[in-house]
């Protein structure tokens, strides 16, 4: 089939190049000239595993093309995905004007049928937007050209995005005309064959869908950390209590984790959009505003760990600092925990030394060039001459390191570790003081 995608971003670049990878004919369009001849080059603006591989191979094969003219992307292909940003408005929710001038494009060229695909993460309503924007567009042009608009949003996980591409657990389709079923059979047979992945239901509740995913599972992250906040407020150990309650199939292991905090792209912006609908329509919704509250708090607690040990001030401090991408296998730094950190320490006059397998050049583009901020070529560099160590990511690598190395390139012995890597009693014994998150029962605090 014939598909053009408008947005070459996280979402639309995986879902153009599994979409051709398994044969279809896939346009790119992107108003990002610059972006368009990098990927042209082989060059891919994100991390994400298995992806440079498949863009290349499908580019080079035909199957995958990149441009930024909006015209020839509209008459290129029958099936249109809107796969644009939907960034947070300053009242925190979504801004549709990217999603909407895609809207207004596509009408503006097309002179046959076409089904325009929302892959954006949108709020409940925005088909209703992207219809009366190509209706008043069309009317202006003086023709009547029937397109159809489905809600289909994305459920990948960054840093294993492709994967989930290719081998979707859902398909959810949101559709208002049963006629479009068939097109997006076949757009989506490969995915299909194992058995039928495709969930149908209508417009309105496909987008609510989406949002109400990622609250659930940022709700299973904050209620952790309230949880991780009681037990060490009682004297338990937040990991034991994590493997007695994932034994239940009924609650499962799965977002379960403790830690400093959650971030990026997807469940910060798509609580806060939701609790905006919320708020729209005289719903007060409680539940997300404590997410919300909760994830927020979380993410002082590292700088709350740090002042309780080293006091106030911290001037003529350095800190080690492994993990700046909000997450393992990605270098996205969107609401990354990293960075309330690093400019809590900042504020109180610390130095950093960080390391990150892949987010280096990301944390160089947010903060430039800074005389309290060094980037260090590995996790044992950045150990060097530090007063304490500070774990933000759990990037594998740092799940075993040597820590008689660690002992000695520390200036004390000092880890405070965000994502909980570490056994508390084993690092008690080598003589480390071990700051975690929940862990109250075993943690040495002097």
């Amino acid at each position: 089939m014939k598909v053009t995608v408008f947005g070459i971003g996280y979402v639309g670049l995986v879902q153009a190049a599994v979409l051709a990878d398994v044969g279809h004919d896939v346009m790119c369009i992107d108003v990002d000239a610059k972006k368009v001849e990098n990927l042209k080059k082989g060059e891919i603006p994100i991390f994400e595993p298995g992806l440079a591989p498949l863009v290349k191979k499908n580019y080079e094969e035909g199957r995958l093309q990149f441009s930024t003219n909006a015209e020839e992307g509209v008459n290129h292909g029958e099936m249109h995905y809107i796969a644009v940003g939907t960034p947070p408005d300053e009242d925190g929710s979504a801004d549709l004007k990217y999603v909407t001038a895609v809207a207004r494009t596509i009408a503006q060229y097309m002179d046959s049928h076409k089904v325009v695909i929302d892959k954006s993460t949108v709020p409940v309503g925005t088909a209703d937007k992207v219809r009366a924007v190509m209706e008043e567009t069309l009317k202006s042009r003086g023709l009547e050209i029937n397109f159809d608009v489905v809600s289909n949003p994305e459920f990948l996980k960054e840093g294993a995005a492709v994967a989930d591409c290719m081998r979707p657990e859902r398909i959810v389709i949101g559709m208002d005309n049963e006629e479009v079923v068939d097109l997006l059979r076949e757009l989506y047979e490969p995915f299909n064959r194992n058995h039928d992945r495709m969930i149908l239901m209508d417009i309105r509740s496909a987008e609510l869908t989406k949002y109400a995913a990622n609250c659930m599972l940022a709700t299973k992250i904050s209620f952790m950390n309230e949880i991780a906040n009681l037990a060490e407020r009682l004297g338990a150990d937040v990991e034991k209590v994590r493997m007695g309650i994932g034994s239940d199939s009924r609650i499962g292991y799965s977002f379960i984790y403790p830690g400093c905090g959650y971030g990026g792209s997807c469940f910060p912006k798509d609580v806060q959009a939701l609790i905006r609908t919320a708020e729209q329509i005289g719903y007060t919704p409680r539940i997300l505003q404590a997410v919300e509250e909760v994830n927020y708090a979380q993410k002082q607690k590292l700088p709350e760990f740090v002042i309780r040990h080293f006091g106030e001030d911290l001037k003529g401090k350095t800190f080690a600092l492994w993990g700046l991408s909000f997450k393992p296998n990605t270098d996205d730094m969107r609401e990354a925990s990293s960075r309330v950190l690093i400019e809590a320490l900042w504020e109180r006059g610390a130095e950093v030394q960080a390391y990150d397998p892949e987010a280096m050049d990301e944390t160089q583009r947010i903060y430039g060039h800074r005389g309290d901020l060094r980037l260090m070529g590995t996790k044992e560099a950045a150990l060097q001459g530090a007063d304490a160590l500070i774990v933000c990511t759990e990037w594998q690598s740092f799940k075993a390191p040597d820590f008689d190395l660690m002992k000695k390139s520390l200036k004390q012995p000092v880890i405070f570790d965000g994502r909980n890597l570490y056994d508390p009693e084993r690092l008690n014994k080598r003589g480390f003081v071990y700051y975690a998150i929940g862990r109250g029962a075993s943690i040495n605090i002097v």
